[in-house]
């Protein structure tokens, strides 16, 4: 990094980034092991959010935030994966998909429903950076597309 370079995220946008990431987190770990939402909650708040896992240490995420991302996306989970599952190309389902690539597009989709208190783009380019954490850029590009063909049904 070079001395004229500043920082690209604010402190809020940052903690808002660790939210996110720690809700796709979440929403897997409820996918695979169908783990009760308020032991999920409880098991994140105590032992996960801004922790230093392998040495690297994340910032302290925004825990209303992940909260809301969480309990809305998993309350609204029909609603959602409607919508996911109506962007999928033709012979694809829900189901085909990657299980984090599901809680990415939900986690997604549930923003762009239900904050309308963050920008599309600001949705859109947060979830394409998550997806970099597990995906290859095709992954990514994946995420952009669906969640951009979304956001116009829901946001207009």
């Amino acid at each position: 990094m070079s001395s004229h370079s500043t920082p690209r995220t604010a402190p809020r946008s940052k903690a808002r980034a660790a939210a996110r990431l720690a809700a796709v987190q979440a929403l897997y770990q409820h996918d695979m092991e169908a783990t009760a939402i308020p032991v999920l909650l409880h098991e994140f708040h105590n032992h996960r959010l801004g922790a230093t896992i392998e040495d690297a240490e994340y910032a302290e995420p925004e825990v209303d935030f992940f909260d809301d991302v969480v309990k809305g996306t998993t309350a609204r989970l029909s609603e959602i994966d409607t919508a996911i599952a109506g962007k999928l190309a033709k012979g694809w389902n829900l189901t085909r998909l990657d299980k984090a690539m599901r809680a990415i597009l939900r986690a997604g989709t549930y923003e762009l429903m239900a904050r309308a208190d963050v920008p599309t783009a600001a949705v859109i380019t947060e979830y394409v950076d998550v997806a970099h954490a597990f995906f290859d850029r095709r992954e990514a590009g994946f995420v952009n597309g669906l969640l951009d063909a979304i956001a116009k049904d829901v946001r207009g």
